[in-house]
């Protein structure tokens, strides 16, 4: 007989009600790539001064970069980082970025309206990524920049030495060529807000000759084409269709983002993960449409660039006394109990969407919109999202099955198996704000036979946020679980979510 955990009440929390949820084993959606657990970070506000980049911080390294965000990294589970944005980019010279930092000019930047310093640019972030153990993913300029400035960077990048750009690197201290297997070609060109934005037909043409010139360079380069900047945009599937009839043949993935807001109707705000699933369907649905009217066309996959929960009185930074100062404080989200939840559920969907999304990065990482904060001379510490973003990276190149809950149920449930099929990651999502659940999974043949973990987050308040005060105030923290003859049962608070590993060796 299985046990029947009580879930833990919140406050007003009226009843409890028992969700069955079916595993099929029969039919799983795909391997979830390690790249969908990957982050972003732009010139904008502290994301690099100040986040990855603080010489004078007491915890950094020799090459400045602050040692307590890179074990946070490490932490977080992060697997690539796209680089250096962001609406940065459409207006960015790489080259202001190499050489001596004495030599590097001071530069205004239009996008985010501040002062650059160019103190760190690709060199340095190679150098970082490979201190955090991430894959780079650098972003072209195809906004002011034209294809041989793009070109150019591709050579100091990854070519050994030997020509002029190459050997430039070699004299700014890398010997060894970068290597940058992902390239953006360009950023969010769909947008008036964007420097040198573009008709879809336009970009296409240019995403086009830009993608049949770096393969000159080199065929086995992954490339990434700009979509639509979110679903709200009056082109958005247009835009879509027109750029995947001109390049399905010379790109590997296609982008696509989307945020989410708490306006404060949190009902809705809780159930945003359904949201994000019509979007990648749509998105999906037309790479699928593309592929089958161009025999040449390459796999092309979703590569969901920028995602997350971003709220709007963040725009309160960008106020017009604030234009042109140095790495200025914007954007620095203070992320709740409620927006977890919504993280975590958004992950749930990103893999459940293992079949057609090969990239997803949070954005941002550090400071910006990020899941961890930093201050100069202080602390780092996780914010709330970080801790759902880190139990979901546990199910990296996993196999997701597919699973059904009762209709009109509140409990969304996300299940994964690892490669050698000793162990299950199972995510779940109470987005009811009253009533607690006992979520029941038959998982008897997946040889689950026994609970490793348990990561659950819930509060009484929804809006309980971790400050540099109170960095601990939301962290993982046991919920009743119970595993019997095959039948995992999970007791979720209202507005909750949690992970659940399962060890399928048994010993000796």
């Amino acid at each position: 007989m299985a046990p029947t955990p009580t879930a833990p009440a919140a406050a007003g929390a009226a009843e409890t009600v028992r969700v069955p949820i079916t595993v099929d084993l029969g039919t799983p959606v795909g391997v979830a790539d390690p790249r969908l657990f990957g982050s972003f970070v732009e010139h904008l506000g502290r994301s690099v001064y100040g986040g990855l980049y603080d010489p004078a911080d007491p915890s950094s390294t020799p090459e400045g970069f602050r040692a307590d965000v890179l074990d946070l990294v490490a932490e977080l589970g992060v697997t690539v980082v796209r680089y250096p944005g962001g609406n940065f980019v459409s207006g960015y010279d790489w080259h202001d970025g190499v050489g001596p930092r004495e030599q590097r000019p001071r530069r205004l930047d239009l996008a985010w309206k501040s002062i650059e310093t160019n103190e760190f640019g690709t060199d340095e972030f190679i150098a970082w990524c490979r201190a955090a153990g991430v894959e780079p993913m650098l972003a072209v300029n195809l906004g002011l920049g034209d294809l041989r400035s793009a070109l150019h960077l591709l050579e100091y990048a990854n070519h050994p030495s030997g020509t002029a750009l190459s050997d430039e690197r070699v004299g700014n201290g890398a010997a060894d060529p970068h290597d940058v297997r992902l390239w953006c070609l360009g950023n969010e060109l769909d947008g008036p807000w964007q420097l040198g934005f573009r008709t879809a037909e336009g970009y296409a043409e240019v995403a086009a000759q830009a993608a049949t010139a770096m393969r000159m360079f080199d065929d086995t380069l992954e490339l990434v084409a700009v979509g639509s900047s979110n679903a709200d945009m009056p082109t958005f599937g247009a835009w879509e269709d027109t750029v995947l009839d001109r390049t399905v043949e010379l790109v590997d993935y296609l982008s696509c983002h989307i945020y989410f807001y708490n306006d404060g109707d949190l009902a809705a705000f809780v159930r945003s993960a359904e949201t994000l699933d019509a979007f990648l369907d749509d998105i999906a649905g037309r790479i699928r449409r593309a592929k089958e009217a161009h025999p040449a066309a390459r796999d092309v996959r979703i590569s969901l660039d920028e995602w997350n929960v971003w709220n709007y009185r963040a725009y309160d930074d960008l106020k017009p006394e604030r234009r042109f100062e140095q790495h200025p404080r914007l954007l620095e989200e203070e992320y709740t109990l409620a927006d977890a939840v919504v993280v975590g559920s958004l992950l749930q969907s990103i893999l459940r969407h293992a079949d057609v999304v090969g990239i997803a990065a949070l954005a941002q990482l550090v400071n910006v919109i990020g899941p961890i904060r930093a201050e100069p001379g202080g602390p780092a510490w996780r914010q709330t999202t970080f801790h759902p973003f880190a139990a979901a990276a546990r199910s990296a190149g996993h196999t997701v099955l597919a699973t059904r809950s009762p209709e009109g149920s509140d409990v969304g449930t996300t299940v994964t198996l690892s490669p050698d099929a000793t162990t299950v990651e199972v995510m779940l999502t109470n987005r009811s704000l009253s009533t607690a659940a006992v979520a029941s999974l038959d998982v008897a043949a997946l040889g689950a036979w026994r609970i490793d973990r348990v990561d659950a987050l819930w509060d009484d308040d929804p809006l309980a946020a971790n400050t540099e005060a109170d960095p601990e105030r939301v962290v993982p923290r046991a919920v009743p679980a119970g595993l019997r003859d095959g039948l995992l049962t999970v007791a979720l608070p209202p507005l909750s979510w949690a992970a659940v590993r399962l060890d399928c060796t048994k010993g000796p």
